[in-house]
């Protein structure tokens, strides 16, 4: 609790808190309704409960337990119906199932407010991912058609009969409709993101090829004017020294030609370094987790956080003692935070983290090292418009949090940091 305090007091915190609330907000509406959404609708209940408890629908005992066996049934559906494991699987057809014949037997057992369990019915069958498209609309024209039929069989006129009917019909196709739209929303966004990931992908292996064929040539020049030099030099000094001065030539040439391929790249990219993180955390004996969510990052911000998770590896795996180890990082549009947190030993002596502030674990070489430890890491993620924090997680393990405005950092710190 003392912790949130600090980071709320560090300048901008508050800033920076009222902008995580919007970004969670944001990312719940993108994720579209759960399954808590739908437990609100069984208010619908409220009229066949108070016939039920006014004794106005005949046997209280069997309205009692066909209320009971609906509402454990919809919360049924609804949750197999949201839950990962479960969703495509056969499970929420067989409640779906038990749930029509349990609707069907108290409203034809009792009717009246009873009718209302159709559009219910219809909105747990718009939640079933096994019953989109053609087979949902079928199924709903069906159903609202036995509702109006059978309540208007009941007595209640062409006007509640087609009511309810419609009711019936609209709850499910509303529902089905909502929760298809944001699982395409999710399926472009993931696809847009794999897609930016893989352009990427490729244009580093064509800078790379590019660089390893100027590379190559280049080389070869400069072997080929050696052995021209070691021949040349015992017969004829002149021609050796010549043959030297081609090799100067060339070299400065290569070096230009590097200088102009590389201009505005950032070799090792976040992705490179998470995939050492997982090699030399194995080597170490401890577990690696990595996980990774959002957009591409720019090459700027890659290059500062790739840092952050090499000098939090080197921690974790030279000090902490630790069995496993979780690297964490989530983007947005705006904001990028990774997180490392291993399960070893923390700080000795007090070494409590300032809202802010950084530095390397007590005794460890990285204290020191203000070009590549975390403290000098904490100042170029400063600079950037970031932050980078440690401290202790919770009674056993340590977490290293680094947070990033996108398209922050700048690449001459990055590389100034690097020498």
């Amino acid at each position: 609790m003392a912790r949130r305090n600090e980071e709320d007091a560090a300048p901008g915190g508050a800033a920076r808190g009222r902008g995580c609330e919007r970004g969670k907000g944001a990312e719940r509406l993108e994720k579209g309704p759960g399954r808590y959404t739908f437990l609100p609708w069984m208010l619908m209940e409220t009229g066949a409960l108070s016939s039920t408890l006014q004794g106005r629908s005949g046997n209280v005992w069997l309205a009692g337990a066909g209320l009971l066996a609906f509402n454990a049934l919809y919360v049924t559906v609804i949750f197999t119906a949201f839950s990962p494991r479960l969703r495509d699987t056969r499970r929420p057809l067989y409640a779906l199932a038990a749930l029509t014949a349990v609707t069907l037997a108290v409203a034809l057992g009792f009717g009246g407010e009873w009718f209302l369990f159709f559009p219910l019915l219809s909105l747990a069958s718009g939640t079933v991912r096994a019953l989109r498209g053609k087979r949902l609309g079928i199924w709903l024209i069906a159903l609202s058609g036995g509702a109006g039929v059978f309540s208007g069989w009941h007595g209640d006129g062409p006007w509640g009969s087609f009511g309810v009917g419609y009711g019936t019909f609209l709850s499910g196709m509303v529902t089905a409709t909502v929760l298809s739209l944001f699982d395409t929303v999710h399926e472009l966004r993931a696809t847009r993101q794999e897609l930016a990931r893989s352009a990427v992908e490729k244009e580093r292996l064509r800078f790379s090829r590019d660089l390893h064929d100027l590379l190559g040539h280049t080389l070869s020049v400069v072997v080929v004017k050696a052995e021209a030099v070691r021949r040349l030099a015992p017969r004829d000094l002149d021609a050796a020294l010549g043959q030297a001065a081609d090799i100067e030539a060339v070299g400065r040439q290569a070096l230009t030609e590097i200088r102009e391929a590389v201009s505005g790249y950032r070799e090792g990219s976040l992705a490179t370094e998470l995939d050492r993180a997982r090699s030399a955390l194995d080597g170490a004996g401890i577990e690696p987790v990595v996980r990774r969510a959002g957009p591409p990052l720019p090459p700027q911000a890659e290059a500062l956080l790739g840092w952050v998770v090499r000098e939090g590896v080197t921690n974790t795996v030279r000090h902490s003692g630790a069995t496993r180890c979780e690297i964490e990082v989530r983007a947005d549009e705006d904001r990028v935070r990774l997180t490392l947190t291993d399960d070893g030993r923390g700080p000795v002596g007090s070494g409590a983290a300032r809202a802010g502030d950084a530095c390397a674990r007590p005794g460890t070489a990285t204290e020191t090292a203000g070009g590549t430890g975390l403290a000098g890491l904490a100042e170029r993620l400063a600079a950037a418009g970031g932050t980078l924090r440690h401290g202790p997680d919770g009674r056993r393990g340590f977490r290293v949090t680094a947070e990033l405005p996108v398209g922050a950092g700048d690449l001459a710190d990055v590389e100034e940091g690097a020498r």
